[in-house]
């Protein structure tokens, strides 16, 4: 029996974004795309990277600065900023914020609504000083 052609198993775009900013977070500094995708591996092309590089630019979830004639990409945020960035843009494109945070926040179970309540209290408290 020939062996079948498999095709590799195709990643989410918020996956990649994970690996690229883990690996921009490893490096000594500003790295460039190429450096990127050695570090990645697997095979992954030239202008994917360039492509979530440029997606998470406008996430703000990186920064890049001119070097010659290509950038130097650095990490502005971690996967828990990137996440947080989600759900304010989708807080954002929501007519009823009121209603989506209630329905947020009763959806929480009781460890995250502790949580958020302290994390709440924090806030208000660092407001006062």
């Amino acid at each position: 029996m020939a062996e079948q052609w498999q095709r590799p198993r195709r990643r989410g775009q918020g996956e990649l974004e994970a690996l690229v900013l883990a690996a921009l977070r490893e490096a000594d500094g500003p790295a460039t795309a190429g450096w990127v995708q050695e570090r990645l591996g697997g095979g992954l092309a030239y202008t994917t990277v360039i492509t979530i590089l440029t997606r998470l630019l406008a996430k703000g979830a990186v920064t890049r600065e001119r070097v010659g004639r290509s950038f130097a990409w650095t990490s502005a945020s971690d996967q828990a900023g990137l996440a947080a960035h989600r759900m304010r843009r989708v807080l954002d494109s929501e007519s009823d914020r009121e209603a989506v945070l209630a329905s947020f926040v009763t959806g929480l179970g009781p460890d995250d609504e502790r949580l958020l309540r302290e994390l709440l209290g924090q806030s208000r408290n660092e407001g006062e000083d």
